[in-house]
């Protein structure tokens, strides 16, 4: 008889997760209370990169000075409402410990970069498998600047880049405006990452993936997960707010609500909310033909079969806080001004608001528990759980199966807050 594994939340991470486990033989249930790939989840909601370059940390050097302006300015890419401060202080205080020297973020981009070197071909190969090879678009990732100056001031980052494998193609004024002539030509500098690729649709993807994994085997048990029951440190059933799934072992992938859970399988793990918003343009008069990040307003611009979506911000601030859609004007704003014949308005737009479940180092909680040897971790992606879905999806399965991971885990351990 396979073991039975429980696992709770089926964003892409819990999907790769339940994925990997089927074909190793595992029984699995899918635990999540709403619809795979649904607007509820984060992983509906998000850029749609697929990026080897995504290893720079939020917290870089210098970001301490930045701080009290991100207090005052409610309108600036990354803001924290006041009322949250008082309880975010030590999460905040962590957050810029993490990057404030070059070492420590040289450790963090190298542990991203295990889980994101090979993102666009894990993800094609699924796309693949189920059937959709077209949701994954591997055409490369554009960052535009006002001119190269403007390049040269981000060193520290292309430097990370450079140094983890990802290797670009500078563009000048001519070239760029020739691949992306809806660009303002304010733009004079770009820099294409062609191992970048992604998606056009996320939610449907992760919907698709899931119907995938239940054509496998898997069971889908429309539930919120709640707890665990333990005979000594054995699990024994995960609690859900509709009864009990017996199993014996479980993964928890429940993005921002894993870390109730977590201090429930024993371990504290400073995990906040980093609110992120899109604005999706249904019809665009124009359309970038490239995923494109500028400089400027550090948002992801992405041509989706939902339309031309803007996605970014980071606001910190409690799950339960009503949303601030001053974010969602400022992305349309910064849309209209990338692309000058856009011309959007925001009576047309689609407007969403998300959760990133991140911790203060930048890196996810990839680990056995502290308080049962059955309760395996996989949360806390921030802004990486797209791209890293599958590479954690197959760490997790290891663990689960008593393997040797292929990817260094120690930089993920769940302990490593103490």
């Amino acid at each position: 008889m396979p073991l039975h594994v429980a696992v709770i939340g089926a964003g892409i991470v819990g999907v790769s997760t339940a994925l990997e486990l089927v074909r190793d033989g595992f029984q699995v249930t899918l635990i999540e209370p709403g619809e795979p790939g649904g607007s509820q989840a984060t992983s509906y909601g998000n850029g749609a990169w697929l990026s080897p370059a995504s290893v720079v940390p939020m917290s870089m050097p210098g970001l301490w000075r930045k701080v009290p302006g991100y207090l005052l300015d409610p309108t600036g890419p990354l803001t924290i409402r006041w009322s949250h401060l008082p309880r975010l202080a030590p999460w905040l205080l962590r957050f810029v410990l993490a990057g404030n020297t070059v070492q420590k973020v040289e450790r963090t981009a190298k542990a991203l970069a295990s889980l994101l070197s090979d993102a666009p071909s894990r993800h094609a190969a699924l796309a693949s498998e189920i059937g959709r090879p077209d949701l994954i678009r591997r055409q490369g990732l554009l960052y535009v600047y006002p001119d190269k100056a403007a390049f040269e001031a981000e060193a520290l980052s292309w430097r990370l880049r450079r140094d983890n494998g990802v290797g670009w193609i500078e563009l000048g004024p001519e070239e760029l405006f020739r691949r992306e002539p809806s660009l303002s030509r304010r733009y004079t500098f770009g820099v294409l990452v062609e191992q970048g690729a992604h998606c056009i649709d996320p939610g449907g993807y992760v919907a698709a993936l899931a119907a995938h994994a239940c054509s496998l085997g898997v069971t889908m048990r429309k539930a919120a997960a709640q707890g665990f029951r333990l005979a000594g440190n054995r699990l024994q059933a995960v609690l859900t707010d509709d009864g009990e799934v017996v199993c014996d072992r479980a993964v928890l992938c429940a993005g921002i609500h894993a870390k109730r859970l977590a201090t429930l399988a024993g371990d504290k793990v400073p995990l906040e909310s980093e609110r992120g918003y899109h604005v999706v343009v249904p019809s665009p008069a124009v359309s970038p033909r490239t995923p494109i990040m500028p400089s400027d307003g550090k948002m992801a611009n992405t041509p989706t079969s939902g339309g031309l979506r803007a996605a970014g911000q980071v606001e910190l601030a409690s799950v339960a806080s009503a949303p601030d859609w001053r974010r969602t004007a400022i992305l349309l704003r910064h849309a209209n001004n990338a692309y000058p014949e856009l011309r959007a308005n925001e009576d047309e737009v689609k407007r969403w608001l998300g959760h990133r479940p991140s911790t203060p180092d930048g890196l996810p909680v990839i680990g056995v528990s502290s308080g049962s040897p059955d309760v395996v971790y996989a949360f806390g992606h921030g802004h990486v759980g797209l791209a890293s879905g599958p590479a954690t999806g197959r760490l997790a399965a290891d663990l689960i199966g008593g393997k040797v991971t292929n990817i260094e885990i120690t930089p993920f351990d769940p302990r490593r807050f103490l």
